[in-house]
């Protein structure tokens, strides 16, 4: 496709996110350019999403009862008229450059076929968890590799024939719909680009305990499925190998902490921890520089508990994958 004057259309699934969806939606509206049209997909909404959306002159899809966001952004995409199709979370703002950076990213670089951008570094929800989620989601893309290995569904553009010839998002794997989207279309030969500059503010309000089940029930368990359906494990933005040795030094850690009286132990013990320290230096340098000492004591211990965390994910995620293998095949 000609990358001269590509049209786009940004296309927002939305389910009961109140403020945070207004706030997207008026920032959506002062992009200047202007998209060709902003699509959203009220997804069972309760909340009166649908209204307001409706109000603010935008075209509405409504849905009776929550699909899901692979549905939802499906159902937006079919009825889009635009050669970009840019997807964006109904909690977050867009920058007012988007836009031209999106266009700017696809003209210059013609065998792109979609574009990924990243949370910037000022989330608006001033608590620890909030500040920790957003920011180390923010450091991990901003390190990532620019061929990107996935796609991402909060800040993601992809040019419509790429995204009608894998087939659109895979319903079933609901919370990281946008990573195996990507992962099909690496597959099939399609580049995607980590645009750094590409930022969105995330306005999303984290506790401790969402954190831990999204992350261990959203995000690794069905990514495990997914790694394990592939017979791929990718070298970068939250696999890569850095965080596999982590996630094993965590593991031996507490293994050895109920050793810790014997001598030999407490050396392992102290090498574990200094081997985490030194794996992670450069995130914990961005997070002493962002947010000061204190938070980056606080943040530490909490990142070690992330990746024991993740490791039982993966541990469990592939039991239950070989298990459900060995069932099917028992039964045909």
């Amino acid at each position: 496709m000609a990358n001269a004057a590509l049209s786009i259309s940004i296309i927002v699934p939305v389910y009961n996110d109140g403020v945070a969806f207004e706030r997207c939606l008026d920032a959506l509206l002062m992009l200047r350019p202007a998209p060709h049209e902003i699509i959203v997909v009220a997804d069972g909404d309760t909340d009166g999403s649908r209204q307001l959306a409706t109000a603010r002159g935008v075209r509405v899809i409504e849905l009776d009862t929550p699909q899901g966001p692979d549905a939802a952004r499906n159902l937006g995409a079919a009825v889009a008229a635009s050669d970009v199709l840019y997807f964006v979370d109904a909690d977050v703002a867009v920058h007012p450059d988007v836009l031209l950076k999106i266009s700017e990213t696809f003209a210059a670089n013609p065998n792109v076929s979609a574009i990924i951008g990243s949370y910037d570094d000022t989330p608006t929800e001033t608590n620890f968890a909030s500040q920790y989620k957003n920011l180390t989601h923010h450091y991990v893309h901003q390190t990532g590799n620019a061929e990107a290995s996935t796609f991402w569904g909060a800040c993601g553009a992809v040019r419509r024939e790429a995204f009608e010839a894998v087939g659109g998002f895979h319903l079933g794997y609901r919370a990281i719909e946008d990573i195996e989207l990507g992962y099909r279309m690496k597959a099939a030969g399609y580049r995607i680009r980590l645009c750094k500059d590409l930022q969105v503010t995330h306005l999303k309000r984290w506790t401790l305990v969402s954190q831990v089940q999204t992350d261990f029930f959203g995000r690794a368990l069905p990514w495990t499925r997914l790694i394990q359906r592939d017979k791929h494990l990718i070298n970068d933005l939250n696999l890569d190998i850095s965080s596999r040795l982590s996630t094993l030094l965590v593991g031996l850690l507490l293994l050895m902490l109920p050793l810790v009286w014997v001598g030999a132990m407490r050396v392992v013990v102290v090498c574990c921890m200094l081997g985490l320290l030194v794996l992670n230096r450069r995130l914990y340098r961005f997070l002493l520089h962002k947010r000061g000492v204190w938070f980056t004591l606080r943040a530490i211990p909490w990142h070690w508990f992330y990746y024991f965390y993740s490791g039982v994910a993966f541990a469990v995620g592939t039991i239950r994958y070989k298990l459900d293998n060995r069932t099917i095949r028992q039964a045909v």
